[in-house]
C-alpha cells in the first residue's frame, strides 16, 4: 500500500509540474504545443530556422515546406504575421499554422517583426514589407514560387499584412509593388481604429505625425490585391466592423474584397481554428485555402514600380473606436 501511495504521489507531482510548465507558456505557445502533441500528423518540416531577412535590425523568419515536395517543384507560398498587440509574439509560437498549411501543399514563411517598446510606428510595417520583399527574392531557393505569394496574419499581424501591401510606399522602398502579392486573407484585423483608445494602439501609434495615415481603410483602392477579411461575430477585442469597413471601402473603390464572419467566434477562437486541433471550431483553414487557390488562379497583375510612386488615399472618414 505504501509503495502504491508513493507511486500516486510521484505521478501527481509529475502532472502538477507539467501543468505548471504548460500554464506558464504564452497562450500561442500553449496552442502550438497542444497541436503538436494531439493535432493531426504533419506533412511539413522546418527547412529554414531563424533566417535573417533584415541584417540591419537582426530580424529573422522561419520557413516550413511540405516534406513530400518534389525537388524541382514550385509551391505556393503563404507569409503569415502573428498577432500580439504589436508588443509580444514570436514566429516559433506559430508552427501549428505552418503545419496546417504545409499539409495543404503551401510553403509557409513566419517572420518576426520588431515590437514595442523597442520600436513604434512605422517599424512593424517596415519589417513586414521587408519580409515580403525578401520572400519574393529568395523563396525559390526553398522550393517556393515567387509568383504565387499570398499573405495572412492575425490581429496586429493582420494589420501588418494589409498595411505593408495596401500603402504602396512600403514595398516600393524595396523596389517592389503589390503585384508580388496575389491575395491577402487577414484574420480579425484592426483596420480602422483611430482615435487610439487602447494602451496598445497609443503605445505603438501615438507617435505618428498624421495618425490617419496609419489606418488601412484610408488606403483602400481598386487595384489592391484581392482580400478575404475574416472575423468572428463575438470578437470583443477587435470589433468585426474593422473588417466590414475595409471590405466596404475596397469594393467602393472598385477592388476585390470578400467578408466572412463566423458565428460564436471570439478574437482568440479564429486563430485557434487555424490549428488542426481546433479546426472544427470554424472552417478557417478551408476558407483561406479556397480563397488563395482562387486568387492564385486569376491572372497576375503587372505593375511598374517607380521611385515616384505616390500614395493615393481614399476619402478619409471619422472612425469609431476599434
Amino acid at each position: 500500500m505504501r509503495t502504491f501511495m508513493i507511486i500516486i504521489a510521484f505521478l501527481a507531482l509529475i502532472i502538477g509540474a507539467g501543468y505548471f510548465w504548460f500554464s506558464s507558456l504564452p497562450s500561442a505557445q500553449q496552442l502550438n504545443t497542444a497541436d503538436a502533441w494531439f493535432g493531426a500528423s504533419s506533412k511539413g518540416e522546418k527547412t529554414g530556422d531563424a533566417v535573417i531577412f533584415d541584417e540591419a535590425n537582426n530580424v529573422a523568419l522561419n520557413i516550413w515546406r511540405p516534406n513530400d515536395l518534389d525537388e524541382n517543384a514550385k509551391a505556393p507560398v503563404l507569409v503569415f504575421f502573428y498577432g500580439g498587440s504589436w508588443r509580444m509574439g514570436d514566429r516559433d509560437e506559430y508552427d501549428f499554422l505552418a503545419r496546417s498549411f504545409t499539409n495543404l501543399g503551401y510553403i509557409v514563411v513566419l517572420p518576426n517583426y520588431r515590437l514595442f517598446p523597442q520600436v513604434k510606428w512605422p517599424s512593424m510595417v517596415e519589417d513586414s514589407a521587408a519580409a515580403l520583399a525578401w520572400t519574393h527574392d529568395n523563396i525559390a531557393q526553398y522550393g517556393g514560387d515567387p509568383e504565387q505569394i499570398v499573405v495572412s496574419g492575425h490581429s496586429a499581424g493582420a494589420y501588418n499584412a494589409v498595411m505593408a501591401v495596401i500603402d504602396p510606399q512600403w514595398l516600393t522602398k524595396h523596389g517592389k509593388s503589390d503585384a508580388i502579392i496575389r491575395g491577402i486573407a487577414p484574420l480579425a484585423g484592426p483596420f480602422d481604429f483611430y482615435p487610439f483608445d487602447s494602451d496598445s494602439t497609443k503605445n505603438s501609434f501615438g507617435n505618428a505625425d498624421d495618425p490617419k495615415m496609419t489606418q488601412p481603410v484610408n488606403f483602400a483602392r481598386g487595384d489592391a490585391p484581392p482580400m478575404l477579411l475574416l472575423t468572428g461575430d463575438s470578437d470583443k477585442t477587435v470589433q468585426p466592423r474593422n473588417s466590414k469597413e475595409l471590405q466596404k471601402r475596397l469594393v467602393q473603390a472598385g477592388g476585390e474584397a470578400e467578408y466572412g464572419e463566423y458565428a460564436g467566434l471570439g478574437h482568440a477562437d479564429i486563430i485557434m481554428a487555424a490549428s488542426s486541433l481546433f479546426a472544427s471550431k470554424a472552417p478557417v483553414i478551408d476558407d483561406m485555402d479556397s480563397f488563395f487557390k482562387k486568387a492564385l488562379a486569376a491572372p497576375r497583375k503587372a505593375k511598374p514600380v517607380s521611385p515616384e510612386t505616390e500614395t493615393e488615399n481614399s476619402p478619409e472618414a471619422e472612425a469609431d473606436n476599434s
